[in-house]
């Protein structure tokens, strides 16, 4: 498939998905959504692919929703209904698409990540920025609205609930360097570094067990409202799987051999 909005490069089981309008700071139009949806499906469905990479061009990771592009209508239904609308039927299935898809995915964070840009950043398992990079939600103090795109859902996991109150309240940027110190996201590098950083974090994740990703997705998501006990057993029925497998025995071989595993 050809797309206009984001470009898409799949090499050596690394999968690219680029934004890329940076006219608007890849802000999330319906024609965008709907490619990066296509190309997740593509990707998913590609079994040469290990890990994707998410990215932008220019000077924005994603400047979040096209606000140019919103007009209300008189005789039709309200921009809050055309808004809804939009999330159920492209925004909030491409963010659960991409916390779902059968591989790890990174997040490579160029410049700014604002809004439900900044959601669809942190929706990846690893997330590398740029020094200059930074995240905002400016949801309720510009517009008062609720953050989305499951911001509201990772923010608290990620940093607390006090420190995602304060973000989403007083809607001040945080740079890159203060989103590891914060626990918000995993590395800062150079600028210049980061593509190449999300290249070798990319490699290192594909050299791992394919089923890793989402293995860990669920039982860190199961974590969050289960009992210790409740998680303990959990923990043991999915050893009782995953130690039969293959990729078990590659890995015992490996350490007794003094070797990497090939899975």
């Amino acid at each position: 498939m050809s797309y206009e909005c984001i470009q898409l490069a799949i090499e050596g089981g690394i999968a690219t998905i680029t934004l890329n309008q940076p006219k608007t700071m890849n802000a999330m139009s319906m024609p965008l959504q709907q490619e990066v949806l296509a190309a997740l499906d593509e990707v998913s469905g590609n079994s040469d692919v290990k890990v994707l990479i998410v990215t932008g061009t220019g000077k924005a990771f994603c400047s979040g929703a096209d606000l140019g592009s919103m007009n209300p209508s008189a005789d039709g239904p309200s921009l809050g209904t055309q808004v809804k609308n939009l999330m159920d039927e492209l925004s909030n299935p491409l963010a659960l698409k991409l916390r779902s898809l059968p591989f790890p995915v990174v997040s490579a964070v160029n410049g700014a990540a604002a809004g439900a840009g900044a959601s669809i950043a942190l929706t990846a398992d690893v997330v590398v920025a740029g020094k200059s990079a930074y995240f905002l939600f400016p949801f309720i103090p510009k517009l008062g609205i609720l953050p989305d795109l499951g911001a509201t859902w990772l923010l608290p996991r990620l940093i607390g609930r006090a420190k995602a109150m304060a973000v989403s309240l007083l809607g001040e940027r945080i740079y890159g360097e203060d989103a590891v110190r914060d626990g918000l996201i995993w590395k800062c590098v150079a600028d210049e570094d980061l593509q190449g950083e999300a290249v070798a974090v990319a490699r290192r994740l594909a050299a791992g067990p394919g089923h890793a990703a989402p293995e860990l997705r669920e039982a860190f998501d199961r974590a969050d409202t289960a009992t210790l006990a409740e998680q303990l057993t959990y923990e043991a029925e999915r050893q009782q799987d995953l130690v039969d497998r293959p990729t078990f025995q590659e890995g015992v071989r490996a350490f007794l051999e003094k070797r990497d595993p090939e899975f």
